[in-house]
C-alpha cells in the first residue's frame, strides 16, 4: 500500500489533511523583473530604502506588459511600496532600465507624438484643467511663498523661498530689466515672476496662462502692480514687447509646435530686446514624455531636446547664452515633497489616498530623474539678429 504523498499530513486515524503551505510559486515574469532590477542594484522585498516591497504578486507581469505606466499604476493601486522612491528611480534611470521595457502602449504613445499634434489650440487647455486647476490652496501649501512652480536656483540659498527668489532675480538680470520696460510672460502661472520683476525692477508685465485658477489668484496677488493676466493660448499673441520670458511652459508646446512658438516670440520681441526660455529638456531624441506622466500628471506634455530647440531658433534668433542647472531640480522637488507631506492632512479627505500616492510618486520619480541627470533644466537667452553690443554672461 502506498504511503501519503510528499508534503501531505496524516491525522491520527490515517486520513489525509490538506497539503502544508509552502512558498509561492514564482513565474517567469517575476524572475525577469527581478533580474532587471538587479542591474540597478534594486531587490524585490529587500530591506534597503530603495528596494521594492511587493504587496501583490501581479506587479512584475503588470510592469513587463505596460512598462512605466504599469509600474506607476501599480503603485497608485497600493500593489507595491518603497521607502525612498526618489533613490529607487535614480538607480533605475542610471542603469538605463527605462529604455529596456518596450511595451506596445509605450511604442504607441511615442508614435502618437511623431504623427499627431497633441498640443493643438483646443487640446492645449487640457493640462490647465487637469493639473493647474487642482486648487490654489493645494499649490500654495506645496510651493514657496511666491508660488513659483519651476526649478529653483540653489547656489547660495538655504531655503526654498530664497532659492526661488534667487532664480527669479537671475532671470531678471539675464534679461537686463530696467524700469519702464514692457515684458511678456508666456505661461505666467500665478504671476511669481511678474510680481517680482515689477516690484524689484519697475517693469510692466502681461502674462498669459491656460489655467483659470492661476489667473484668478494671480490677479489678487498682483493687485496694484502694472501687471495684466490673460487667459489665452500663446499662439494668439501679436503685439510688441521689450522682453519675452517663459518659465516652465515650453514643456507643453510639443515638437509639432516649436516653430509656431518661436514665431510668436519673434513677432512680439522688440528688435533690440531679449527673450529668456526656461525649460526642462531631455538628453536625446526619442520618448518625449513618460506615458505615466502623460496620463496622470501633464496631459500632452513633451520634453524638448537641445537640437529641437536649436532648430526652432535657426533663422530667427541669436543664442546669447545657454545655462544648465538641472541638478537643482532634485533639491527643489524634494522641498516640494516635504511641504506636500506636511500639508497632506488638510487635503486627504478632499483628494483621497490614491491621489496621495499618485502625487508622491510624481514628485519623487521626477526627483530621481534629475538626480540621475536623465533630464535637464536649460535657460536660453535669445536676441534678434543685428542686436548691437556684447551680451554679458551671468551664471549666478
Amino acid at each position: 500500500m502506498n504511503g501519503p504523498a510528499s508534503g501531505d499530513r496524516v491525522d491520527a486515524t490515517g486520513g489525509r489533511r490538506a497539503r502544508a503551505p509552502g512558498p509561492p510559486v514564482l513565474g517567469p515574469a517575476h524572475h525577469r523583473f527581478e533580474r532587471l532590477l538587479a542591474e540597478a542594484d534594486v531587490r524585490l522585498d529587500g530591506d534597503r530604502p530603495w528596494d521594492i516591497r511587493l504587496l501583490d504578486a501581479a506587479v512584475p507581469r503588470r510592469v513587463l506588459l505596460r512598462g512605466s505606466l504599469g509600474l506607476g499604476e501599480a503603485y497608485m493601486d497600493g500593489q507595491w511600496s518603497c521607502e525612498r522612491l526618489d533613490e529607487l528611480f535614480a538607480r533605475l534611470l542610471r542603469a538605463g532600465l527605462a529604455n529596456r521595457l518596450h511595451t506596445l502602449g509605450g511604442l504607441w504613445y511615442g508614435l502618437q507624438t511623431r504623427l499627431f499634434n497633441l498640443q493643438t489650440r483646443s487640446r492645449a487647455w487640457q493640462v490647465g484643467h487637469a493639473h493647474y486647476d487642482l486648487g490654489n490652496d493645494f499649490y500654495a501649501a506645496m510651493l514657496d511663498a511666491r508660488m513659483t512652480y519651476t526649478c529653483a536656483f540653489w547656489a547660495g540659498a538655504d531655503t526654498l523661498d530664497a532659492a526661488q527668489e534667487h532664480k527669479l532675480d537671475l532671470v531678471c538680470r539675464k534679461l537686463q530689466l530696467q524700469p519702464g520696460l514692457r515684458v511678456l510672460d508666456i505661461g505666467c502661472g500665478w504671476g511669481s515672476f511678474m510680481r517680482f520683476a515689477a516690484e524689484r525692477y519697475g517693469v510692466q508685465c502681461v502674462g498669459v496662462t491656460i489655467s483659470a485658477e492661476q489667473a484668478a489668484l494671480g490677479r489678487e496677488r498682483c493687485a496694484g502692480l502694472p501687471i495684466e493676466f490673460r487667459l489665452a493660448d500663446y499662439r494668439t499673441l501679436d503685439e510688441p514687447f521689450d522682453r519675452v520670458v517663459s518659465l516652465g511652459m515650453f514643456e507643453h508646446v510639443g515638437q509639432k509646435n516649436h516653430d509656431a512658438y518661436m514665431r510668436v516670440v519673434r513677432r512680439c520681441l522688440h528688435p533690440w530686446g531679449l527673450a529668456l526660455l526656461h525649460t526642462i529638456g531631455r538628453n536625446e531624441q526619442g520618448h518625449g514624455t513618460d506615458p505615466w506622466i502623460h496620463r496622470y500628471i501633464f496631459p500632452n506634455g513633451e520634453l524638448p531636446t537641445l537640437a529641437q530647440i536649436g532648430r526652432a531658433c535657426e533663422h530667427r534668433f541669436v543664442v546669447e547664452d545657454l545655462h544648465n542647472f538641472g541638478a537643482d531640480y532634485d533639491r527643489t522637488l524634494m522641498a516640494w515633497h516635504a511641504n506636500f507631506t506636511r500639508a497632506w492632512p488638510r487635503f486627504a479627505q478632499r483628494l483621497g489616498d490614491r491621489f496621495e500616492r499618485m502625487w508622491r510618486y510624481y514628485l519623487l520619480c521626477c526627483a530621481g530623474a534629475f538626480r540621475a541627470r536623465d533630464v535637464q533644466v536649460w535657460q536660453w537667452v535669445l536676441s534678434l539678429p543685428g542686436r548691437p553690443g556684447v551680451y554679458p554672461r551671468l551664471a549666478g
